[in-house]
């Protein structure tokens, strides 16, 4: 039978030393011979390259063997008010949760807590944001990462900080960081540039029953940032419904015919609206305008046929006035002609000067008279 049992612990490992399962003590670099007879030791061994030690004896440890653990293990305990930062060599690797119980091994690297008390705020100074936002520290993957907020608020924009669902203050343009501990945060990003919003494809039905479809284009912008989010939970939202209310109440309380006859109108009464609701939410509408007033197809046909009826009116009007101006000319004419032989006489000689244009050759036999009796007679009755 085999007597003596032989257990090597490497340089990077710890060993566990059980008997018959039960912990008997820590073993550090070496070999062990033990003496066995019965087969009733064990060696655990546990990688250094990974210092925490998540064993199930780590609570037996902590209760029963202070003085082992002050000699193997670093020992980080924290509140439940409390975050960790742990630290390997002076390099952050990784954010420890408040009420944590951790033992890491000691050895392979210097291991360091820095305490934060979340009581005191919930925002990170800058030192450590610039830490956390470093590229290659967020590429190694940082364990606890998810327990902080970092945001960057880009030229133009704000940031409206939200804790527990309420408005806290207004972020300037730049990088920050919160923690999420023990609390729910989050930051909205705001351009209070001049912004456009279109409101397209709304299917409406006017007072006379006929349906147009219109698309409504606004310039709007933020007055106040925080009474906008103060009083309406998704502003931008908000201001696009009520342009669909305005627009639904200018197109439906009217006839086709007054929307044709002013389009102005529409613009008109869609500020209004705008105007009323509002005030004192912290938004702003420049300027709006509908861009298309889409008519149905067989509405189309039909406007076209009364067009084209007006205008063939009008045409026909036209043309009455005409005849009847040019009739007018004509009586006068006659009567000028009438009182005054020589005016007559000066409109024969125009009428032989056109028939004349039209001749080639003219053979006069009797005298000019004689012609000019047989081209126009004009004697009274």
């Amino acid at each position: 039978m085999k007597m003596l049992k032989r257990f090597v612990v490497k340089k990077d490992e710890r060993g566990l030393l059980f008997s018959e399962g039960d912990f008997q003590s820590v073993l550090e670099p070496g070999l062990y011979l033990r003496f066995d007879p019965f087969n009733r030791l064990t060696v655990e061994t546990c990688s250094l390259n990974a210092p925490l030690f998540e064993h199930r004896i780590a609570g037996y440890l902590r209760k029963n063997e202070h003085a082992l653990v002050e000699r193997h293990f670093e020992r980080m305990d924290l509140g439940e008010h409390e975050a960790g930062l742990r630290y390997e060599d002076d390099v952050l690797v990784e954010i420890l949760a408040p009420g944590a119980r951790r033992l890491y091994w000691k050895g392979q690297a210097d291991q360091r807590l820095e305490r934060i008390d979340l009581r005191h705020g919930y925002r990170l100074d800058a030192a450590l944001v610039a830490v956390l936002t470093q590229p290659g520290l967020r590429s190694q993957g940082l364990a606890g990462f998810d327990a902080v907020l970092l945001v960057q608020v880009p030229a133009f924009q704000v940031g409206v900080l939200k804790v527990n669902g309420d408005v806290a203050e207004l972020l300037p343009s730049g990088q920050y960081g919160f923690w999420r501990f023990n609390r729910q945060i989050g930051v909205e990003l705001v351009d209070t540039r001049l912004q456009a919003l279109e409101v397209s494809g709304q299917e409406i039905l006017t007072r006379d029953k006929v349906s147009l479809r219109l698309n409504l284009a606004a310039n709007w912008r933020y007055s106040d940032v925080l009474l906008a989010h103060a009083r309406l939970a998704k502003p931008q939202e908000h201001l696009y419904r009520e342009l669909q209310f305005g627009l639904r109440a200018a197109v439906g309380t009217r006839t086709l015919d007054e929307l044709l006859e002013n389009k102005q109108i529409i613009d008109e009464t869609v500020s209004a609206h705008l105007a009323r609701k509002l005030a004192d939410t912290g938004l702003e509408v420049s300027g709006l305008g509908v861009r298309d007033i889409i008519l149905p197809g067989e509405m189309k046909a039909l406007l076209a046929q009364v067009v084209e009826a007006e205008k063939a009116a009008q045409a026909n009007v036209i043309r009455r006035r005409e005849e009847t101006s040019a009739t007018r000319s004509l009586l006068n004419t006659t009567k000028v002609m009438e009182e005054n032989p020589t005016a007559l006489r000066l409109k024969e000689l125009e009428t032989l000067e056109r028939v004349a244009e039209r001749i080639d050759r003219i053979s006069v036999f009797g005298g000019l008279d004689q012609v000019l009796n047989g081209l126009v007679n004009i004697a009274p009755r």
